[in-house]
Protein backbone atom coordinates (compact mmCIF):
# COMPACT_ATOMS: atom_id res chain seq x y z
CA UNK A 1 0.00 0.00 0.00
CA UNK A 2 1.11 3.30 -0.62
CA UNK A 3 2.18 6.38 1.83
CA UNK A 4 -0.50 8.66 2.43
CA UNK A 5 1.56 11.61 2.51
CA UNK A 6 -1.78 13.96 2.83
CA UNK A 7 -2.39 12.07 5.53
CA UNK A 8 0.61 12.80 7.12
CA UNK A 9 0.43 16.65 6.18
CA UNK A 10 -2.95 16.61 7.61
CA UNK A 11 -2.01 14.96 11.05
CA UNK A 12 1.42 17.05 11.24
CA UNK A 13 -1.13 20.22 10.95
CA UNK A 14 -3.73 18.69 13.56
CA UNK A 15 -0.90 18.61 15.97
CA UNK A 16 0.35 21.72 15.12
CA UNK A 17 4.22 20.35 14.59
CA UNK A 18 6.24 23.46 14.75
CA UNK A 19 8.71 22.21 12.40
CA UNK A 20 6.27 21.24 9.84
CA UNK A 21 6.24 22.84 7.46
CA UNK A 22 7.35 26.26 6.60
CA UNK A 23 5.07 29.24 5.45
CA UNK A 24 4.59 31.16 2.18
CA UNK A 25 8.25 31.91 0.69
CA UNK A 26 9.95 30.82 3.77
CA UNK A 27 12.07 28.38 1.93
CA UNK A 28 12.53 27.50 -1.76
CA UNK A 29 13.68 23.73 -2.86
CA UNK A 30 15.18 24.07 -6.37
CA UNK A 31 16.21 21.30 -8.43
CA UNK A 32 18.13 21.26 -11.77
CA UNK A 33 18.36 17.94 -14.37
CA UNK A 34 21.54 18.07 -16.80
CA UNK A 35 21.58 15.02 -19.55
CA UNK A 36 25.66 13.27 -19.36
CA UNK A 37 26.96 13.38 -23.02
CA UNK A 38 30.18 12.49 -24.92
CA UNK A 39 32.37 14.81 -24.88
CA UNK A 40 33.21 14.82 -28.51
CA UNK A 41 30.15 13.15 -30.31
CA UNK A 42 27.31 14.69 -27.55
CA UNK A 43 25.81 11.74 -28.03
CA UNK A 44 24.09 10.85 -24.64
CA UNK A 45 25.95 8.20 -21.98
CA UNK A 46 24.03 6.32 -19.57
CA UNK A 47 26.48 6.29 -16.95
CA UNK A 48 24.83 8.01 -14.30
CA UNK A 49 25.06 5.89 -11.54
CA UNK A 50 29.16 5.25 -12.18
CA UNK A 51 29.08 9.67 -11.65
CA UNK A 52 26.95 8.91 -8.34
CA UNK A 53 29.24 6.24 -7.64
CA UNK A 54 32.13 8.50 -7.55
CA UNK A 55 30.54 11.30 -5.90
CA UNK A 56 28.88 9.32 -2.91
CA UNK A 57 31.70 6.90 -2.51
CA UNK A 58 29.19 3.83 -2.32
CA UNK A 59 27.79 1.96 -5.06
CA UNK A 60 23.79 1.58 -3.70
CA UNK A 61 23.18 3.94 -6.16
CA UNK A 62 22.21 7.07 -3.39
CA UNK A 63 24.11 10.38 -3.62
CA UNK A 64 24.69 12.21 -0.41
CA UNK A 65 25.27 16.10 -0.37
CA UNK A 66 28.04 16.56 -1.35
CA UNK A 67 30.69 19.62 -2.50
CA UNK A 68 32.29 23.02 -0.85
CA UNK A 69 28.72 25.05 -0.23
CA UNK A 70 27.61 21.33 1.48
CA UNK A 71 24.33 22.77 0.59
CA UNK A 72 23.46 20.74 -2.45
CA UNK A 73 22.59 16.99 -3.05
CA UNK A 74 22.69 14.86 -6.54
CA UNK A 75 20.33 12.54 -7.67
CA UNK A 76 19.05 9.85 -10.39
CA UNK A 77 16.11 10.15 -12.69
CA UNK A 78 13.95 7.83 -14.25
CA UNK A 79 16.95 7.32 -17.35
CA UNK A 80 20.69 6.78 -16.98
CA UNK A 81 22.11 9.65 -19.03
CA UNK A 82 20.21 12.26 -16.53
CA UNK A 83 21.53 13.81 -13.21
CA UNK A 84 20.07 15.62 -10.93
CA UNK A 85 21.18 18.77 -8.63
CA UNK A 86 19.05 19.71 -6.13
CA UNK A 87 18.96 22.00 -2.53
CA UNK A 88 19.64 19.61 0.18
CA UNK A 89 17.16 21.44 1.99
CA UNK A 90 15.00 24.43 1.59
CA UNK A 91 17.17 27.66 1.32
CA UNK A 92 16.10 30.75 3.02
CA UNK A 93 16.38 32.58 -0.65
CA UNK A 94 17.00 31.79 -4.22
CA UNK A 95 20.33 34.69 -4.46
CA UNK A 96 23.56 32.59 -4.35
CA UNK A 97 21.58 29.16 -5.69
CA UNK A 98 23.32 29.63 -8.73
CA UNK A 99 26.92 29.89 -7.78
CA UNK A 100 25.72 26.29 -5.77
CA UNK A 101 24.25 24.72 -8.93
CA UNK A 102 27.91 26.21 -11.10
CA UNK A 103 29.80 24.24 -8.07
CA UNK A 104 28.23 21.06 -8.84
CA UNK A 105 28.44 21.20 -12.81
CA UNK A 106 31.91 22.51 -12.22
CA UNK A 107 32.52 19.05 -10.17
CA UNK A 108 30.35 16.27 -12.47
CA UNK A 109 32.25 17.06 -14.54
CA UNK A 110 35.77 17.06 -13.36
CA UNK A 111 34.36 13.28 -12.69
CA UNK A 112 33.29 12.99 -16.14
CA UNK A 113 35.89 13.71 -17.94
CA UNK A 114 37.59 10.64 -16.90
CA UNK A 115 34.96 8.75 -19.68
CA UNK A 116 35.50 11.61 -21.80
CA UNK A 117 32.15 12.90 -20.94
CA UNK A 118 30.46 16.26 -19.69
CA UNK A 119 27.16 17.85 -18.88
CA UNK A 120 24.99 19.15 -21.67
CA UNK A 121 22.36 22.16 -20.89
CA UNK A 122 18.90 22.66 -22.57
CA UNK A 123 15.52 20.37 -22.16
CA UNK A 124 15.69 18.19 -24.72
CA UNK A 125 18.77 15.95 -26.60
CA UNK A 126 18.06 17.22 -30.53
CA UNK A 127 19.14 14.17 -31.86
CA UNK A 128 18.71 11.21 -29.40
CA UNK A 129 16.45 8.27 -30.24
CA UNK A 130 14.79 6.90 -27.00
CA UNK A 131 13.48 4.17 -28.93
CA UNK A 132 16.94 2.59 -29.00
CA UNK A 133 19.09 4.98 -26.53
CA UNK A 134 16.59 4.66 -23.58
CA UNK A 135 18.52 3.24 -20.48
CA UNK A 136 16.01 3.16 -17.09
CA UNK A 137 18.08 3.66 -13.83
CA UNK A 138 18.27 -0.04 -12.79
CA UNK A 139 19.05 -0.34 -8.88
CA UNK A 140 17.33 1.77 -5.98
CA UNK A 141 13.65 2.08 -6.76
CA UNK A 142 13.92 0.47 -9.86
CA UNK A 143 10.62 -1.12 -9.17
CA UNK A 144 8.95 2.62 -9.64
CA UNK A 145 11.10 3.41 -13.33
CA UNK A 146 9.97 -0.52 -14.53
CA UNK A 147 6.36 0.33 -13.31
CA UNK A 148 6.02 2.99 -15.21
CA UNK A 149 8.53 1.17 -18.48
CA UNK A 150 5.66 -1.53 -18.02
CA UNK A 151 2.43 0.79 -18.09
CA UNK A 152 3.39 3.90 -20.05
CA UNK A 153 6.43 2.54 -22.14
CA UNK A 154 9.38 4.97 -21.35
CA UNK A 155 11.42 4.41 -24.87
CA UNK A 156 9.81 7.96 -25.92
CA UNK A 157 10.75 11.51 -25.67
CA UNK A 158 7.95 12.35 -23.55
CA UNK A 159 9.82 10.05 -20.81
CA UNK A 160 13.32 9.57 -21.44
CA UNK A 161 14.23 12.65 -23.56
CA UNK A 162 13.22 15.52 -21.12
CA UNK A 163 15.10 17.95 -18.83
CA UNK A 164 13.63 20.68 -16.34
CA UNK A 165 13.73 22.90 -13.45
CA UNK A 166 11.82 22.44 -10.19
CA UNK A 167 10.80 24.36 -7.85
CA UNK A 168 9.07 23.92 -4.48
CA UNK A 169 7.41 26.32 -2.25
CA UNK A 170 6.26 25.63 1.10
CA UNK A 171 3.25 26.06 2.39
CA UNK A 172 1.91 25.79 6.29
CA UNK A 173 -1.74 25.76 6.53
CA UNK A 174 -4.80 25.49 4.36
CA UNK A 175 -5.30 28.75 4.14
CA UNK A 176 -1.66 29.19 2.55
CA UNK A 177 -1.66 25.68 0.25
CA UNK A 178 -5.65 27.30 -1.97
CA UNK A 179 -3.60 30.79 -2.07
CA UNK A 180 -0.64 28.96 -3.43
CA UNK A 181 -2.03 26.75 -5.55
CA UNK A 182 -4.64 29.37 -7.13
CA UNK A 183 -1.49 31.55 -7.94
CA UNK A 184 0.64 28.85 -9.39
CA UNK A 185 -1.97 27.45 -11.91
CA UNK A 186 -2.76 30.92 -13.49
CA UNK A 187 0.88 31.55 -14.09
CA UNK A 188 1.93 28.44 -15.30
CA UNK A 189 0.23 28.87 -18.67
CA UNK A 190 2.64 31.77 -19.62
CA UNK A 191 6.15 29.94 -18.11
CA UNK A 192 6.89 28.51 -21.66
CA UNK A 193 7.01 31.92 -23.06
CA UNK A 194 10.09 32.50 -20.56
CA UNK A 195 12.01 29.27 -20.20
CA UNK A 196 11.30 27.25 -23.62
CA UNK A 197 14.48 25.84 -24.31
CA UNK A 198 13.58 22.59 -26.42
CA UNK A 199 13.03 23.96 -30.21
CA UNK A 200 14.92 20.57 -32.04
CA UNK A 201 14.33 17.14 -31.65
CA UNK A 202 14.32 13.95 -33.99
CA UNK A 203 17.36 16.17 -35.65
CA UNK A 204 15.46 18.78 -36.66
CA UNK A 205 14.03 22.36 -35.48
CA UNK A 206 10.44 21.91 -36.27
CA UNK A 207 8.71 25.06 -35.54
CA UNK A 208 7.95 24.11 -31.75
CA UNK A 209 9.77 26.30 -29.55
CA UNK A 210 8.85 23.78 -26.44
CA UNK A 211 8.75 20.73 -27.21
CA UNK A 212 9.25 19.01 -24.03
CA UNK A 213 5.74 20.60 -22.77
CA UNK A 214 4.44 19.09 -26.06
CA UNK A 215 5.97 15.65 -25.57
CA UNK A 216 5.10 16.17 -22.06
CA UNK A 217 1.86 16.63 -21.86
CA UNK A 218 1.01 13.43 -23.87
CA UNK A 219 3.37 10.89 -22.31
CA UNK A 220 0.27 9.27 -20.20
CA UNK A 221 -2.61 9.62 -22.62
CA UNK A 222 -3.43 5.82 -21.42
CA UNK A 223 -4.35 6.80 -18.41
CA UNK A 224 -5.25 10.67 -18.88
CA UNK A 225 -5.70 11.42 -14.87
CA UNK A 226 -1.90 11.32 -14.65
CA UNK A 227 -1.30 14.49 -16.27
CA UNK A 228 -5.07 15.50 -16.90
CA UNK A 229 -4.50 19.26 -18.73
CA UNK A 230 -1.24 19.79 -17.42
CA UNK A 231 -2.79 22.93 -15.68
CA UNK A 232 -4.19 21.54 -12.43
CA UNK A 233 -8.00 21.94 -11.21
CA UNK A 234 -9.15 24.77 -9.21
CA UNK A 235 -9.09 23.69 -6.07
CA UNK A 236 -9.62 25.03 -2.37
CA UNK A 237 -8.52 22.58 0.24
CA UNK A 238 -5.90 20.04 0.82
CA UNK A 239 -9.02 17.78 1.05
CA UNK A 240 -10.55 18.88 -2.61
CA UNK A 241 -6.84 18.45 -3.87
CA UNK A 242 -7.34 15.00 -2.60
CA UNK A 243 -10.82 13.78 -4.35
CA UNK A 244 -10.96 16.14 -7.34
CA UNK A 245 -7.19 14.93 -8.28
CA UNK A 246 -5.24 12.26 -6.29
CA UNK A 247 -8.41 9.64 -5.68
CA UNK A 248 -9.43 9.54 -9.31
CA UNK A 249 -5.36 9.73 -10.52
CA UNK A 250 -5.36 6.30 -7.77
CA UNK A 251 -8.83 4.83 -9.19
CA UNK A 252 -7.40 5.13 -12.77
CA UNK A 253 -3.97 3.74 -11.97
CA UNK A 254 -5.19 0.44 -9.58
CA UNK A 255 -5.87 -1.94 -12.74
CA UNK A 256 -2.82 -1.61 -14.18
CA UNK A 257 -1.01 -1.29 -10.99
CA UNK A 258 -2.41 -3.96 -8.79
CA UNK A 259 0.30 -3.87 -6.03
CA UNK A 260 0.29 0.21 -5.94
CA UNK A 261 3.88 0.41 -6.53
CA UNK A 262 3.26 4.54 -8.61
CA UNK A 263 -0.08 5.31 -5.74
CA UNK A 264 2.06 8.07 -4.81
CA UNK A 265 1.24 12.16 -5.06
CA UNK A 266 4.69 11.96 -7.07
CA UNK A 267 2.98 10.19 -9.89
CA UNK A 268 0.54 13.37 -10.45
CA UNK A 269 1.77 14.69 -13.60
CA UNK A 270 0.16 18.23 -13.74
CA UNK A 271 2.86 21.03 -14.52
CA UNK A 272 2.83 21.99 -10.90
CA UNK A 273 1.82 18.83 -8.01
CA UNK A 274 1.00 19.14 -4.04
CA UNK A 275 3.69 17.88 -2.48
CA UNK A 276 2.29 16.85 1.13
CA UNK A 277 4.80 14.51 2.21
CA UNK A 278 7.12 17.84 2.11
CA UNK A 279 4.51 20.40 2.59
CA UNK A 280 5.13 22.23 -0.79
CA UNK A 281 3.87 23.12 -4.09
CA UNK A 282 6.28 21.82 -6.58
CA UNK A 283 6.60 23.58 -10.29
CA UNK A 284 7.39 21.22 -12.74
CA UNK A 285 6.70 23.04 -16.06
CA UNK A 286 10.42 25.23 -16.78
CA UNK A 287 12.68 23.94 -19.21
CA UNK A 288 16.25 23.90 -18.18
CA UNK A 289 18.89 26.61 -19.28
CA UNK A 290 22.01 26.63 -20.22
CA UNK A 291 23.38 27.49 -17.02
CA UNK A 292 22.23 28.38 -13.57
CA UNK A 293 22.58 31.66 -13.75
CA UNK A 294 19.57 31.87 -16.38
CA UNK A 295 17.50 29.33 -14.61
CA UNK A 296 17.95 30.63 -11.07
CA UNK A 297 16.96 34.39 -12.49
CA UNK A 298 14.02 32.49 -14.42
CA UNK A 299 12.96 31.16 -10.94
CA UNK A 300 13.55 34.35 -9.14
CA UNK A 301 11.24 35.95 -11.20
CA UNK A 302 8.47 33.08 -11.25
CA UNK A 303 8.69 32.89 -7.31
CA UNK A 304 8.39 36.82 -6.93
CA UNK A 305 4.92 37.02 -9.44
CA UNK A 306 3.98 33.94 -7.42
CA UNK A 307 4.07 35.58 -3.94
CA UNK A 308 2.18 38.72 -5.73
CA UNK A 309 -0.66 36.66 -7.14
CA UNK A 310 -1.34 34.88 -3.34
CA UNK A 311 -1.52 38.20 -1.67
CA UNK A 312 -4.06 38.60 -3.85
CA UNK A 313 -2.86 42.45 -5.32
CA UNK A 314 -4.96 42.09 -8.68
CA UNK A 315 -7.56 39.31 -7.98
CA UNK A 316 -8.64 37.34 -5.39
CA UNK A 317 -7.87 33.70 -5.07
CA UNK A 318 -11.82 32.81 -5.65
CA UNK A 319 -11.81 34.87 -8.79
CA UNK A 320 -7.80 33.19 -10.35
CA UNK A 321 -9.74 29.70 -9.77
CA UNK A 322 -12.74 30.87 -11.26
CA UNK A 323 -10.51 31.06 -14.82
CA UNK A 324 -11.29 27.50 -16.68
CA UNK A 325 -8.72 25.14 -17.23
CA UNK A 326 -9.53 24.20 -20.09
CA UNK A 327 -8.96 27.96 -21.13
CA UNK A 328 -5.35 28.19 -19.54
CA UNK A 329 -4.85 24.81 -21.44
CA UNK A 330 -5.30 26.72 -24.78
CA UNK A 331 -2.69 29.91 -23.06
CA UNK A 332 -0.25 26.60 -22.51
CA UNK A 333 0.02 25.77 -25.57
CA UNK A 334 0.08 28.67 -27.82
CA UNK A 335 3.24 29.27 -25.11
CA UNK A 336 4.53 25.70 -25.83
CA UNK A 337 4.26 26.56 -29.37
CA UNK A 338 5.32 30.05 -30.46
CA UNK A 339 7.03 31.09 -26.82
CA UNK A 340 7.74 34.72 -26.35
CA UNK A 341 5.80 35.56 -29.47
CA UNK A 342 2.99 33.86 -28.48
CA UNK A 343 -0.29 36.70 -28.36
CA UNK A 344 -1.82 36.47 -24.58
CA UNK A 345 -5.32 38.09 -25.69
CA UNK A 346 -7.02 36.77 -22.47
CA UNK A 347 -7.68 39.98 -20.08
CA UNK A 348 -9.33 37.91 -17.45
CA UNK A 349 -5.94 36.47 -17.05
CA UNK A 350 -3.73 39.62 -18.13
CA UNK A 351 -5.97 41.25 -15.11
CA UNK A 352 -5.38 38.47 -12.57
CA UNK A 353 -1.50 38.79 -13.12
CA UNK A 354 -1.66 42.51 -13.18
CA UNK A 355 -0.91 43.28 -16.69
CA UNK A 356 -2.28 45.28 -19.06
CA UNK A 357 -5.05 43.94 -20.73
CA UNK A 358 -4.76 44.44 -24.45
CA UNK A 359 -4.40 42.58 -27.01
CA UNK A 360 -0.18 41.78 -26.78
CA UNK A 361 2.77 39.55 -26.77
CA UNK A 362 3.64 37.29 -23.70
CA UNK A 363 7.01 38.91 -23.74
CA UNK A 364 5.86 41.65 -23.02
CA UNK A 365 3.46 40.75 -19.99
CA UNK A 366 6.85 38.70 -18.38
CA UNK A 367 8.64 42.37 -19.18
CA UNK A 368 5.56 43.77 -17.27
CA UNK A 369 6.03 41.42 -14.61
CA UNK A 370 9.73 41.27 -14.29
CA UNK A 371 9.19 45.41 -13.76
CA UNK A 372 6.61 45.73 -11.08
CA UNK A 373 7.71 42.51 -9.39
CA UNK A 374 11.79 42.47 -9.20
CA UNK A 375 13.61 45.21 -7.57
CA UNK A 376 15.08 47.90 -10.34
CA UNK A 377 18.63 47.16 -9.24
CA UNK A 378 18.92 43.39 -9.13
CA UNK A 379 21.07 41.65 -10.83
CA UNK A 380 18.52 39.19 -11.51
CA UNK A 381 16.57 42.02 -14.22
CA UNK A 382 20.09 41.80 -15.77
CA UNK A 383 20.15 38.59 -16.67
CA UNK A 384 16.50 38.19 -17.85
CA UNK A 385 17.34 41.49 -20.07
CA UNK A 386 19.21 38.89 -22.43
CA UNK A 387 16.04 36.61 -22.75
CA UNK A 388 14.01 39.94 -23.41
CA UNK A 389 16.18 41.52 -25.79
CA UNK A 390 17.45 38.39 -27.90
CA UNK A 391 14.67 35.64 -27.07
CA UNK A 392 14.07 32.78 -25.35
CA UNK A 393 17.04 30.16 -25.57
CA UNK A 394 14.91 28.27 -27.82
CA UNK A 395 15.11 31.32 -29.72
CA UNK A 396 18.64 31.74 -29.80
CA UNK A 397 18.89 27.70 -30.53
CA UNK A 398 16.70 28.34 -33.47
CA UNK A 399 18.48 31.42 -34.29
CA UNK A 400 22.24 29.96 -34.31
CA UNK A 401 21.03 26.71 -36.26
CA UNK A 402 21.88 26.83 -40.30
CA UNK A 403 20.33 23.98 -40.88
CA UNK A 404 18.55 21.62 -38.82
CA UNK A 405 21.06 18.62 -39.77
CA UNK A 406 22.78 16.91 -36.48
CA UNK A 407 26.07 18.41 -38.66
CA UNK A 408 24.32 21.93 -37.59
CA UNK A 409 23.35 21.20 -34.52
CA UNK A 410 26.56 19.99 -32.67
CA UNK A 411 28.12 23.47 -32.60
CA UNK A 412 25.45 25.11 -31.22
CA UNK A 413 24.67 22.17 -28.49
CA UNK A 414 28.69 22.51 -28.25
CA UNK A 415 28.69 26.09 -27.20
CA UNK A 416 25.76 25.31 -24.92
CA UNK A 417 28.13 22.89 -22.99
CA UNK A 418 30.78 25.56 -22.16
CA UNK A 419 28.15 27.72 -21.67
CA UNK A 420 27.05 25.78 -18.79
CA UNK A 421 30.26 24.59 -17.70
CA UNK A 422 31.24 28.90 -17.39
CA UNK A 423 27.98 29.29 -15.72
CA UNK A 424 27.10 31.94 -18.84
CA UNK A 425 24.36 32.64 -21.15
CA UNK A 426 24.23 31.99 -25.04
CA UNK A 427 24.23 34.54 -26.97
CA UNK A 428 24.81 33.46 -30.54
Amino acid sequence: SSVNSYAVWTAAMENHNPTWPLGLFQGYGVELEYMIVDRDTLEVRPICDQLLYQVSGNHDGEAHPEGEEGDAAWSNELVLHVVEFKTARPASSLKGLDALFAAQVGRANEILAQWNACLMPSSMHPWMNPATETRLWPHDCNEIYEAFNRIFDCRGHGWANLQSVHINLPFANNEEFRRLHAAIRILLPLVPALAASSPALDNRCNGFMDNRVRVYSANATRIPQVAGMIIPEPVTTPNDYDATILKPLYRALQPLDTEGILRHEWVNARGAIARFDRGAIEIRLLDIQECPKADLAIATLVCAVVKALAEERFASTDQQNALSTKSLRAVLMDAAHAAEDAVLEYPLLARCLGVSEKRQSMSEAWQQMATAYLPHDSDTLSTLQVIFEKGCLALRISNAVSAATPASLTPVYRNLCSCLAENRMFVP
